[in-house]
């Protein structure tokens, strides 16, 4: 009997340059992934994470905006997120090609709902420390690091390779879904709650996204690194990236989203909102960041809706580049008719980039190695609260946001015409190439895991 993923859908072959043409590939529509049941409940659960990740991003930052009034401070804290996730990184894809990826993802669900919640109390009983927003940053940048790998790998556990691509810009469609709302719903929480009560909020989130686990069925997978020690294993992600061109091609180039253009916006919108839009509410960051979301639900929806578009290289290389057009432009604005609709602009391309570089990236590693090459690759998100620091401070001693925000996103805008001239592994590389089989994952050993 066909399984829930199994519809016919029609075929067409893929050119392969040679006259003839490769293996007929689907034709697959926005939300083929959709119609795996599995899929869906981890995409529930991705979600509900990252409603509480973004509604705690823009708390969190309001708080210490708050108490401090120091970009300095504000991307301190961040950094403090950064060597957290640092430390952890190379356990993490251990952890998870080792362990039962159902009891791995309960146990960090578990860990973020306890610090949330405490520290939600702690807030709501005057204990508004900013030694204690340190801490709970660095605790939640421990389990966050694993959450991040682990949501990544699952993916391509519970479906099928030709609807990585679609499955992955559905996951960050929800990203941007919640980035869109979620810091509205934040902003208000602030006021009908206050910050306690927000991370109370959050906690209840995680509650919730327990239940979502509980009824996923995790399929039967192979292990490749139970017969080793932890230190060679680890050894061995290192060195796929660095031996595989492909992989450390697409790597190098995500540096870009977190070092330089991230920050711009989870950073900089709190103080845009204060210094150049002269809004102490709350209400005009809420209004920033929502915009940013938008146009990252459109991004999603758009990269989903692809299909078999071949040229994902010179796809993410166009994106970069008007992510950084759209930043320069919205650094020059002065009222918000302008601010926002760049903003969302940004937030589009952004979308488009980020969910094509992840997907190639995932597409290259072979399964026996996903976590751990996945945790070595997630470097790149470690490295963004360095951006953040660099952001807060420059936004210190430039006098604002918007000459840091030219700044950065004028970098980010050079790059794409040095991959253009300088990686033709970036400028030709194809989906067809992505999505075929990886003859190379031939594990020895499989235990079925439910």
């Amino acid at each position: 009997m066909a399984g829930p993923d199994s519809k016919a859908e029609k075929k067409s072959p893929i050119p392969d340059g040679t006259g003839g043409s490769s293996a007929p590939v689907e034709k697959i529509g926005t939300f083929a992934s959709l119609r795996i049941h599995n899929f869906r409940l981890l995409l529930i659960g991705t979600t509900l994470s990252n409603a509480a990740q973004w509604i705690q991003q823009v708390t969190l930052s309001w708080l210490v905006y708050n108490l401090t009034g120091s970009g300095t401070i504000l991307g301190t804290i961040n950094m403090v997120r950064s060597v957290a996730s640092l430390a952890m990184i190379p356990m993490a894809g251990l952890l998870i090609d080792r362990l039962n990826r159902r009891n791995l993802l309960l146990i960090v669900n578990g860990w973020l709902f306890t610090i949330t919640f405490t520290l939600g109390l702690m807030l709501l009983f005057g204990y508004s420390n900013i030694l204690y927003l340190f801490i709970f940053s660095f605790l939640g940048g421990i389990a966050q690091t694993i959450d991040m790998a682990l949501r990544q790998v699952l993916v391509f556990d519970l479906v099928r390779r030709s609807l990585t691509p679609n499955a992955v810009a559905l996951v960050q469609t929800g990203w941007s879904l919640m980035r869109s709302f979620g810091p509205g719903i934040g902003g208000l929480l602030i006021l009908w709650l206050g910050p306690g009560g927000n991370f109370l909020i959050q906690a209840g989130a995680y509650a919730l996204i327990a239940v979502t686990i509980m009824q996923i069925t995790f399929p039967a997978r192979k292990l490749g690194a139970v017969q080793r020690s932890s230190l060679d294993n680890i050894r061995e992600g290192i060195r796929y990236v660095m031996k595989e061109r492909t992989t450390r091609a697409f790597m190098m180039l995500g540096l870009v989203l977190p070092l330089l253009i991230i920050p711009i916006f989870a950073i900089l919108p709190p103080i845009y909102a204060v210094k150049v839009f002269g809004d102490e509410s709350g209400k005009v960051l809420g209004f920033l960041m929502a915009s940013v979301g938008l146009g990252g639900i459109a991004g999603g929806v758009v990269t989903a809706s692809l299909g078999n578009l071949e040229r994902r290289g010179l796809l993410q290389i166009a994106s970069l580049f008007l992510l950084s057009l759209s930043l320069i432009g919205f650094a020059f604005s002065t009222t918000l008719l302008v601010a926002l609709p760049l903003l969302a602009l940004g937030g589009f391309f952004e979308m488009i980039f980020l969910t094509t570089n992840q997907t190639l990236l995932q597409l290259s590693i072979p399964d026996h190695l996903r976590g751990r090459v996945t945790s070595v690759v997630n470097l790149n998100m470690a490295l963004m609260p360095l951006g953040g620091l660099i952001a807060g401070i420059g936004s210190d001693l430039l006098g604002g946001p918007k000459m840091i925000t030219i700044i950065l996103a004028g970098i980010a805008a050079i790059i794409p015409f040095l991959v253009l001239l300088c990686s033709p592994t970036v400028r030709n590389y194809r989906l067809s190439k992505a999505i075929a089989p990886d003859p190379t994952s031939t594990p020895s050993l499989t235990i079925e895991v439910r």
